[in-house]
């Protein structure tokens, strides 16, 4: 079932998420939703809070080569145990940010562990675009967003397009 995508500002985008305890039916259908939703978007990656869930709940999916076999990733309680010193620089974006793009500077590569939907756990070394993708989703589930890391004056800009968008959506 797809599901409704928050649009910042929402105080729900801004609050650090409770780790999953307890793999529930209901959470392995919030991931199949989350997938669903974020592949219509479209996106690469999808938190929990992100629509509106407060738990460390993240979906990716960064493969993008046209024929190439689709990679959805769910991690529940997902860590970055390890980060090299080595950065990229990405423009990013946000489904809850929509249309918004902005460079974001992050570790090149990351090493990361989470619990997959049958409670299996996992560490796999990422890199590139996928590293950028699981730190930025990561970030939503400790209330952080891309736009956090602009300069304050381009941050406000942002934020005040979303709260128009809002209010022309609350309109129609």
């Amino acid at each position: 079932m797809k599901r409704n995508i928050l649009i910042h500002p929402d105080p729900r985008l801004k609050k650090v998420c409770a780790p999953v305890a307890d793999l529930s039916d209901e959470l392995r259908a919030l991931a199949d939703d989350m997938l669903e939703t974020m592949y219509d978007a479209p996106g690469i990656g999808l938190a929990a809070p992100q629509i509106g869930v407060l738990e460390r709940l993240l979906v990716l999916d960064c493969v993008k080569e046209e024929g190439e076999a689709p990679r959805p990733l769910v991690m529940f309680n997902p860590e970055v145990i390890a980060s090299s010193d080595e950065t990229n620089v990405y423009e990013e974006g946000c489904l809850s940010i929509p249309d918004q793009y902005a460079e974001v500077t992050r570790p090149k590569v990351v090493d990361v562990v989470w619990m997959d939907q049958n409670g299996k756990a996992h560490q796999e070394t990422f890199d590139g675009l996928w590293a950028t993708c699981v730190q930025h989703e990561i970030d939503h589930l400790n209330g952080k967003l891309f736009i956090d890391y602009l300069k304050p004056l381009k941050r406000q800009m942002i934020t005040r397009k979303m709260q128009k968008l809002k209010r022309e959506q609350a309109r129609s």
